[in-house]
Formats: C-alpha cells, sequence, structure tokens
C-alpha cells in the first residue's frame, strides 16, 4: 500500500537522522526534520498527514496556495523554502508560517507590508549563499550583519535563524565547508546580540553532513516522498 510505504520511508529517515546525530556527538532530539512536499499531491500530504506531519516545505507560491486551499482547517504550517518573489508576498503572508528563504531587504518590505494588512506575524529564516554555483540564491555572507540590523525594522518579522544549500559535490569537505560558514556566520551574529538558534541546512544527499556540522532542521523530500510528481520543475 502506498501509505505502508510512506510510512517506512519516514520511519526509516527518522532513524538515519538520529544515526546521524549520534555519529555526531549530539542528541537527536536536537534536530528537526521538515518534509519537502514540492511537485506532490495533495493525496500524498494527506498520507503523511495520517502519520502525525504537520509541517510542509513548498517551493512554489502557487503550489502552496492550491494545496492549502484543498487541505484548509487541517493544522498544517506551510513552509516556503523556495527563491521568492516580491509580487508573492500577499499569498505568503496569508498562508505561510514561516518563510526560510528570506535574502533581500524589497522582499523584507513586501512582507512587513502584506503582514499589516493581514494582522499577522511570520517566522523568517534568512537564506545565505555559501555555495559558488551560480544556481543558488541568498544573501552574500558579507551582508549578513548589516541585513540583520535593517530587519529589526520589521516587527511582523521574527528571524530565528539562518538557511543555507551547500554545493553539488561529490567532495564531501566542500559540501561541509559551506555548511561549516553558516555555523560561523550565525556565531558571530549572535555575539552581536542577534537571536539566532535555527540552522537550516542539509537535505536527502547530504544530511549528515549537516548535521555534523550544526545543522538543527534538515529539509528533506525525495528519501520520504520519493522521486518528484510531476506538479512543476520545482
Amino acid at each position: 500500500m502506498a501509505d505502508d510505504t510512506l510510512a517506512q520511508r519516514w520511519t526509516s529517515v527518522c532513524a538515519r537522522v538520529a544515526e546521524a546525530c549520534r555519529a555526531a556527538g549530539r542528541d537527536p532530539s536536537e534536530v528537526a526534520i521538515l518534509p519537502v512536499s514540492k511537485t506532490h499531491p495533495v493525496a500524498v500530504i494527506e498520507q503523511a498527514l495520517a502519520l502525525g506531519i504537520r509541517r510542509f516545505g513548498e517551493n512554489r507560491v502557487q503550489e502552496l496556495r492550491d494545496k492549502a486551499a484543498a487541505l484548509e482547517g487541517r493544522g498544517i504550517d506551510w513552509v516556503v523554502i523556495g527563491h521568492l518573489q516580491t509580487n508573492k508576498a500577499k499569498v505568503v503572508a496569508r498562508l505561510a508560517s514561516e518563510v526560510q528563504s528570506l535574502d533581500r531587504l524589497d522582499l523584507a518590505e513586501a512582507l512587513q507590508h502584506r503582514l499589516e494588512r493581514e494582522q499577522r506575524d511570520l517566522d523568517v529564516l534568512v537564506q545565505v549563499k555559501t555555495s559558488p554555483e551560480p544556481s543558488k540564491f541568498g544573501l552574500p555572507p558579507d551582508d549578513l550583519p548589516g541585513f540583520l540590523e535593517r530587519l529589526r525594522d520589521f516587527p511582523r518579522l521574527h528571524v530565528r535563524g539562518l538557511m543555507t544549500m551547500a554545493v553539488q559535490s561529490g567532495d564531501e569537505q566542500a559540501v561541509r565547508a559551506c555548511f561549516r560558514q553558516l555555523r560561523e556566520l550565525r556565531d558571530r551574529a549572535q555575539a552581536d546580540g542577534h537571536d539566532l538558534p535555527r540552522l537550516s541546512m542539509g537535505m536527502s544527499g547530504d544530511f549528515a553532513l549537516a548535521i555534523a556540522e550544526g545543522s538543527t532542521e534538515v529539509r528533506i523530500g525525495t528519501a520520504i516522498f520519493g522521486a518528484r510528481a510531476e506538479m512543476g520543475s520545482g
């Protein structure tokens, strides 16, 4: 049965994350799992809900909006993890519980404006670009201190931590360096008075390396839900 397969995958991922924590000398309770449901249909999310999963990561705002409408009232926390255009701020301010890809001032302004109208607050993580790949988004590392200071001017945005994507490489040291840089940036920011307890880093293929470097949340899609469904290219 399909839900048995999903249940087995979820159990396996939880065990693998726990083992990665133990291998790194960390308590498994320190690392959360964000299931990434992008491109997977509502029926699959309903199977995940039956397993007690309530947070789901989505890349595309249109897809999030459609799924939120279909699953309204089910107690889901939708988390935006993809690059976000300012013209999507209205939908995000209304439906999302968190954005992990805040990387520029105009987006912060757009979200703040829409959140004021919705009378809602929003948890955010600042996405930092620690990989040299042109395809990756994120704030330049050198810009982080000033950006964090500016975010104090947006009371509806609650900055909880940082997010990054590592370089796609078979070189484990190169991958770990991306994660290590984010942790060091966080540590310096905290020394400057910013409360940033969360580090969202690590995906299906590299989460063990991210956990070894201090991740507090891993974003896992394929290992839980299987190959991406054909709902979009995100």
